[in-house]
């Protein structure tokens, strides 16, 4: 979908304007196919499919404050990944302040069980669908892969996530997240607790790659920590990675990068599981 055809989002920070320049070059010409899973323009996922597909899927949500980004800033990843046999699916997900929480959560679980509806008819396999994404989108997959209210409403199965791979993601918005403001996206008061992956883990959740930059915002870090530290309590498989010269923004565009360590990670959780 063309970026101009969207309805209008709220204004780029100078920070989302930087990204937003930099992945719409970095994935230029990267061709997908477009499945709308919702009646919203946002509601809809980019499919890069292998030419020799292994049958793993990868959905992946785009960041953007949970006010702005595209499902085609994920575009630049899908090379590194479809190289792999890997479908690379980016879920567009509705924007705050429009729409407040849990709507972009049932978006994301929406995009799932489309993909987990379609994906064997380009030769993925639906019993091994991945979630992952940067940022606010680190934060609605990781909400997934922990939570299991959401998965009989929509006829999946209980563990239809295999694994997560939250970049740079946000984890607690409880007094304890050390954020600066209160996002909008949380709408009433009193969504706090709902919202927070580290406080939300039912049962044991599936593995997790949990990965940052060491230069990325420091309560980002501090709550990867607090977040692996949860897991691994939760008896689940959990690994924690951080990216070598990379800030927020670095970060993301590290997923795309063979030379450096989250794409081997990634594809070896993937494989493994």
């Amino acid at each position: 979908m063309r970026i101009e055809d969207y309805p209008p989002q709220e204004p780029f920070s100078g920070l989302g304007e930087a990204y937003h320049a930099a992945v719409m070059e970095r994935g230029a010409g990267i061709a997908a196919i477009d499945i709308s899973y919702g009646d919203d323009p946002y509601q809809g996922i980019a499919l890069h499919v292998p030419a020799k597909p292994n049958g793993t899927v990868l959905a992946f949500m785009h960041g953007g404050g949970w006010t702005n980004g595209y499902k085609e800033w994920m575009a630049f990843m899908a090379p590194s990944l479809t190289a792999q046999g890997i479908l690379f699916a980016s879920i567009g997900y509705r924007l705050a302040p429009q729409n407040v929480f849990p709507a972009g959560f049932d978006d994301a679980a929406d995009g799932v069980a489309a993909l987990h509806k379609s994906v064997a008819d380009y030769g993925g396999d639906p019993s091994r669908i991945f979630v992952g994404g940067h940022s606010a989108g680190g934060h609605y997959t990781a909400l997934l892969a922990v939570r299991d209210d959401w998965q009989a409403p929509r006829g999946l199965p209980s563990h239809i996530v295999r694994g997560c791979l939250p970049v740079s993601g946000v984890f607690d918005f409880t007094e304890t997240s050390g954020l600066s403001m209160r996002p909008r996206f949380l709408g009433a008061t009193g969504t706090e607790l709902a919202a927070s992956p580290i406080h939300s883990i039912a049962g044991t959740p599936p593995p997790f790659l949990i990965a940052h930059g060491n230069s990325d915002f420091p309560h980002l870090i501090h709550q990867a920590s607090a977040m692996e530290e949860a897991l691994a309590a939760a008896g689940g498989a959990v690994e924690r990675i951080e990216l070598e010269g990379r800030d927020h923004l670095g970060a993301s565009y590290a997923c795309a990068e063979a030379d450096a360590i989250w794409l081997p990670r990634a594809v070896a959780l993937m494989s493994a599981h």
